[in-house]
């Protein structure tokens, strides 16, 4: 290109570049700097997208200066070829209107801003950057592409809007308006405020730092708003305030860190809202988030503390395999137990082990004990008829072994009730000279405890029905016997 075809909007660009001297278009108005309107900017703050690329390909170095492309509140028009370019410069273009889509793909930059510009999209897949990529405030309605690449610090998408024209209307786009999938951050994914209207993919992308999504917003109504598999991150995926309508898939990501969903709201109703299966998570919070709409998969994920109220979670839940090692806040079991039964797949007795164990690290055994009599009662719905009978029996005399002071007050009840026939009529002795004095109560614990002998069973005979409830105190003594007798086991071996 030729310097005299330059118009003197593109003069100042190019005598600026060898020395990175920042180029300023804009006149200090607010409404008249929005790049929203730059349509109508004239020719006196528009620079031709060729111009750029001649610049960044074979501008002119002056020796003992770094030159950079900096540019604010330019209009920019045609497309800003760059495929497979490798510039030796920084790309700041802030304030920017694009007519055309950036093609970066494949291109090799030290540092791209293209803070508070309006872009149609950005084509910029594989991309290798030295520095930050920054994209802070882009109003951009169409898709970003940015799979594949490798950023050697943060890329930064705090405040943009991506899918969605300044009038609110919506782009139809057959594949996802936000594309990070493969990608390489090697600091910080800070999108604060970020604002999507379609599906944002960032499948197998690794970040170094952390990832930052405080009160941003995912709009994709009956479809995928994050898709997110096997993604690891260095730290924490803080993403407090989180807005969104649609499915977020989570699945096998790893976070050694905080996974924190604090005061989140997910919807996705007849849907799954929320897939976080096969993840390993230091620590996942839902504190203070609203019930979820849509259906929770947690299946075999690992996750050392989970804080959430039993209010957060749907009328179906899949959970099976998950463990954790503790959960916030503290509560009875009782709050906790109904999670377990909204479980899609019905009874799975992993869960009520799981939450058990959970107790028992604290030590609170009588939760323990509540968490293990639920589950005896679920599975007894999946018994044959005649077992669950059984059961029924068992849960009302002693709560399956978990409630020995239950099997106690039968024990007492029944000492009473023999205590008073045999004190209304006594048994005749077996051999008149040799009985001991007849002792209604010592008589009944003869009968209702297994080993200890008084003298008093084998020296009367009761007759008629008192024979008959002599057998029935004999049989229910060794059941309830036996029955304290596991009770007191079980509180032994966890202590």
């Amino acid at each position: 290109m030729e310097i005299n075809e330059l118009t003197p909007a593109e003069r100042r660009v190019r005598d600026a570049f060898p020395s990175g001297a920042p180029v300023d278009f804009r006149t200090g108005s607010e409404e008249a700097d929005d790049p929203e309107g730059g349509g109508d900017w004239g020719p006196e703050r528009t620079v031709r997208a060729e111009v750029l690329r001649a610049l960044l390909l074979g501008g002119e170095r002056t020796p003992g200066e770094v030159p950079a492309l900096r540019v604010m509140g330019a209009r920019i028009t045609g497309t800003l070829r760059g495929r497979y370019a490798v510039a030796e410069c920084a790309v700041l273009l802030t304030g920017c209107r694009f007519d055309g889509v950036p093609d970066l793909y494949g291109a090799q930059l030290r540092q791209l801003n293209l803070s508070g510009s309006v872009l149609p999209g950005l084509d910029a897949g594989t991309i290798r950057v030295d520095g930050v990529v920054r994209l802070s405030g882009c109003r951009i309605p169409g898709p970003v592409r940015l799979g594949a690449s490798r950023i050697a610090r943060a890329l930064v998408l705090d405040g943009a809007s991506i899918g969605v024209h300044a009038d609110g209307s919506t782009v139809a786009n057959d594949e996802p308006v936000l594309r990070l999938n493969h990608a390489v951050v090697e600091d910080d994914l800070w999108w604060p405020r970020l604002v999507v209207h379609g599906e944002a993919r960032i499948d197998g992308a690794a970040v170094t730092g952390q990832i930052r999504m405080d009160d941003a917003e995912l709009w994709n109504p009956g479809g995928t708003a994050l898709q997110a598999e096997n993604v690891t991150v260095g730290s924490d995926l803080h993403a407090m305030r989180l807005r969104v309508r649609g499915r977020v898939n989570l699945r096998g990501c790893r976070i050694p860190g905080q996974l924190n969903f604090a005061y989140a709201r997910f919807a996705h109703p007849g849907g799954v809202a929320l897939r976080a299966s096969s993840m390993t998570v230091g620590e996942l919070w839902l504190r203070e988030a609203a019930p979820i709409e849509g259906l929770v998969n947690l299946r075999r994920s690992q996750i050392d503390m989970l804080h959430a109220d039993p209010s957060v979670w749907p009328p179906v839940v899949r959970l099976e395999g998950l463990t954790y090692t503790s959960l916030l806040p503290h509560l009875p079991a009782a709050r906790r137990l109904p999670l377990l039964e909204r479980e899609e797949e019905g009874y799975v007795p992993f869960s009520y082990e799981q939450l058990t164990a959970a107790y028992r690290r604290i030590g609170d055994d009588d939760a323990a004990r509540t968490v293990l009599l639920a589950k005896e009662r679920r599975r007894r719905g999946t018994l044959p008829a005649y077992a669950r009978l059984w059961g029924h029996l068992q849960d009302a005399a002693v709560g399956y072994g978990f409630r020995p002071v239950r099997a106690a007050g039968w024990l007492f009840s029944l000492l009473l009730v023999g205590t008073v026939a045999y004190a209304t009529r006594h048994p005749g002795p077996l051999k008149e000279d040799e009985a001991p004095p007849f002792s209604p109560l010592f008589y009944t614990l003869d009968l209702l405890l297994p080993i200890v002998d008084f003298g008093q069973e084998k020296a009367f005979n009761p007759q008629g029905w008192y024979q008959w409830l002599a057998y029935l105190l004999i049989v229910t003594g060794w059941l309830l016997a036996t029955t304290i007798a596991a009770g007191i086991t079980r509180s032994v071996s966890r202590n």
